[in-house]
């Protein structure tokens, strides 16, 4: 089927191609709207020709974050994403030599793989999880003890960009996030 996030099939089809696009997405997805972070490898595929982790961990820092702050940016915050995207491939290069799926298909367990998630800049606990249901839903790679690790995210439903197949689901993962949001500040909810 093939992932179904960002709104633009081209910027999609990066997504299916390459893991450490998939990976460098969702450390994108932070105060920014998801289909916008996950349009992200696509606009350094294009500007840059390639999206290889040797090729951006290797670019000058300076002229990396002039390209990703190209308009469009790749972040709202593209300094600060170029930098952390450069750093997240210099580990998948020194630490899983170049290849992405290695986070995932070298862990002996959900556990595992969400401490290695876990360990990348970018990757808190929760956003660890959440890239593990989608690993789990979305590629089918389901180490054992996966729904343990990501806990509710392991569940059906429209939680979180695991969920988002289509822009249907988009909307409905949304407007699950804002009436979370609604719960947990309610105050600040209101005056929005």
């Amino acid at each position: 089927m093939g992932f179904q996030i960002t709104g633009d099939p081209a910027a999609d089809k990066v997504l299916d191609d390459s893991s450490f696009a998939l990976l460098a997405a969702m450390m994108l997805d932070q105060q920014y709207p998801m289909e916008h972070a996950f349009r992200g490898p696509a606009k350094i595929l294009d500007r840059l020709g390639t999206f290889e982790p040797a090729a951006i961990a290797g670019a000058d820092p300076e002229e990396f974050a002039a390209l990703a702050a190209t308009t469009p940016a790749i972040h709202r915050f593209p300094g600060s994403m170029a930098a952390r995207l450069q750093e997240l491939a210099r580990i998948v290069v020194d630490d899983y030599a170049g290849d992405a799926s290695r986070l995932w298909t070298d862990a002996d367990d959900g556990a595992d793989l969400l401490r290695r998630v876990m360990a990348l800049p970018g990757f808190g606990k929760q956003k660890a999880q959440i890239f593990v249901a989608l690993l789990a839903k979305q590629c089918d790679v389901r180490p054992p003890g996966w729904e343990q690790a990501v806990g509710d995210y392991a569940l059906d439903g429209y939680r979180s960009v695991a969920d988002v197949v289509d822009h249907e689901s988009l909307e409905r993962v949304r407007a699950f996030k804002k009436a979370n949001k609604a719960k947990k500040s309610p105050a600040k909810a209101v005056a929005e």
